[in-house]
């Protein structure tokens, strides 16, 4: 998608040339002309002639376009002065489309240089770049596109602020990995060396282990003697603990929110008792072994409720015996599991999990009024957001703007994961993404449209506005396919779905997704 509204002014230069209004510098702390309203005054440009150009359609008012039709590169740049030490963020908003990871905002000249790409999306996306200056510095801001004819890039509202932007949490879930070595899953790493995989993430730059908790799983994984041992490898690896509670006894999803068995005959009230025992159990159970969570999800994935039907956030056909919406109930089990988090550890920070972000942030905070109406406790709110289901990386971060905004919190992309191929190393089961037309435009089936997708989806989060996206965290990186370690607890010749979007290739090796666990340069 290109819109080609192009206005009277049409820049493009063989070599960089001072812009005739750059002599009138903005002041310290600030870009001049951010919004390419006056055209690219303030601005300089360098590179392909032809190729920077002022369109119609910004997001607000006019915007600069890279494009052209033969292979090219361009740069449109602007130095500012940082008045005063501390950490600033330099902004833009941007779509692109063409090659693979095409278009950067970058800062250089007042420290380390430091770039982002701006993702390929044809809906507005903010991105964002933190600087430290250690007193008064000036910085160029630099947007840069390069690629082959038909590459492009908008952007508009480019800015200088105090403060700064983090992929804080860097995170993967690592459910899956216990029973995946029992049958015999090996692992490596980007060099080849064979090697622990929780070891290898961790010095890939991985921050937090995220693992689930099911009550009374018919395999025997995912129960609390599982986790607990996973999450001391989790911890001596030097990262933090999420725990994700289901209260079922397999997965839970807005499609399947199963009472386990043990469960199934008791009352809404017996039910919280039951919530809370069962996570102040599993709790103590780690912090006794030295891995207390850091994190903890009472329920996953919960916009229909959990604990059917008990706890469902619908109405539902009177036969079934329950009159309705259940939203007291639901909020009776959610403060049980949170009241019990903070009896084990009150440090460790209580986050309610909802999905389904590409049904409107309606959907969203018409949930989270009606447990905040109630007085759920929670610290955080967690998102699944995988690019091929929930919208645009513009959704995600409206979710993440909106959300945080509207309840003081902040916010963790607690899923996510891209293909890295569409074949498929389980021949048994179909893989969940398996065709072109489900990936998402820009983003191939490769490992470097893995990578970047992942790096995206990190990126939106981290630079959504106002400040609250802490991270990221990829959904079963090391889930390889390997006979009897499959997706359904109760079937053991059930095989896995998703070995296409873990981080490890079909040989058991490190792929380059997870150069993203790294964090960002200081």
């Amino acid at each position: 998608m290109r819109i080609s509204a192009v206005l009277a002014v049409t820049t493009g230069l063989l070599a960089a040339t001072l812009a005739p209004a750059e002599a009138a510098a903005a002041r310290p702390g600030s870009l001049a002309n951010t919004g390419f309203e006056q055209g690219l005054n303030g601005w300089t440009v360098s590179g392909t002639a032809g190729t920077a150009k002022i369109e119609t359609e910004g997001r607000t008012g006019s915007r600069l376009t890279h494009w052209a039709a033969a292979p090219y590169r361009v740069t449109t740049r602007q130095t500012v002065e940082l008045p005063s030490r501390g950490w600033w963020t330099v902004s833009s908003w941007g779509i692109s489309g063409g090659e693979l990871n095409s278009s950067r905002l970058s800062v250089s000249g007042c420290g380390a240089t430091v770039s982002t790409v701006v993702p390929a999306t044809d809906a507005w996306v903010r991105s964002a770049v933190s600087v430290y200056a250690g007193g008064r510095k000036r910085c160029t801001v630099t947007l840069t596109t390069a690629g082959p004819g038909g590459t492009w890039a908008s952007f508009d509202d480019v800015a200088v602020a105090p403060g700064r932007v983090a992929r804080t949490i860097r995170g993967g879930d690592l459910s899956g990995l216990a029973k995946n070595e029992d049958f015999g899953a090996t692992y490596r790493s980007a060099d080849g060396k064979p090697g622990d995989a929780v070891q290898i993430l961790a010095r890939s730059g991985m921050n937090l282990g995220r693992l689930k908790v099911w009550v009374d799983p018919a395999d025997g994984y995912n129960d609390k003697a599982h986790v607990v041992a996973t999450a001391k490898r989790i911890k001596a690896a030097g990262m933090k603990l999420l725990v994700d509670f289901h209260y079922s006894d397999r997965w839970t999803d807005p499609g399947a929110q199963g009472i386990p068995a043990a469960w199934k005959d008791m009352t809404p009230e017996q039910l919280a008792g039951a919530v809370h025992r069962h996570t102040r159990d599993v709790l103590t159970a780690l912090k006794a072994a030295g891995a207390t969570a850091d994190l903890v999800q009472v329920g996953n994935e919960i916009n229909p409720g959990m604990l059917w039907p008990w706890g469902q956030t619908w109405d539902v056909d009177p036969d079934d015996g329950v009159p309705g919406a259940q939203w007291d109930n639901l909020a009776s089990f959610l403060t049980a599991g949170a009241r019990a988090v903070k009896e084990v550890d009150p440090r460790t920070q209580v986050l309610l999990h909802l999905t389904n972000i590409n049904n409107g942030i309606g959907s969203l905070t018409w949930w989270f009024d009606e447990v905040v109406a109630r007085k759920v406790p929670f610290d955080l709110i967690g998102l699944s957001y995988y690019g091929y289901w929930h919208g645009t990386l513009a959704d995600l971060q409206n979710a993440v703007t909106t959300l945080s905004a509207r309840y003081d919190k902040d916010v963790l992309n607690v899923e996510t994961a891209y293909p890295f191929t569409l074949a498929d190393d389980s021949p048994a089961w179909e893989n969940v993404i398996d065709l072109p037309s489900e990936l998402v435009a820009g983003y191939p089936a490769t490992p470097a449209g893995q990578a970047a997708q992942f790096r995206a989806v990190q990126d939106a989060v981290a630079s959504a506005e106002g400040g609250r996206g802490i991270g990221t965290v990829y959904w079963e990186p090391a889930w390889t396919a390997v006979a009897g370690a499959g997706w359904d607890p109760a079937d053991p010749a059930a095989g896995n779905a998703w070995e296409n979007q873990a981080v490890f290739d079909f040989s058991g090796r490190l792929l380059p997704a997870a150069r993203h666990f790294a964090p960002d340069p200081r």
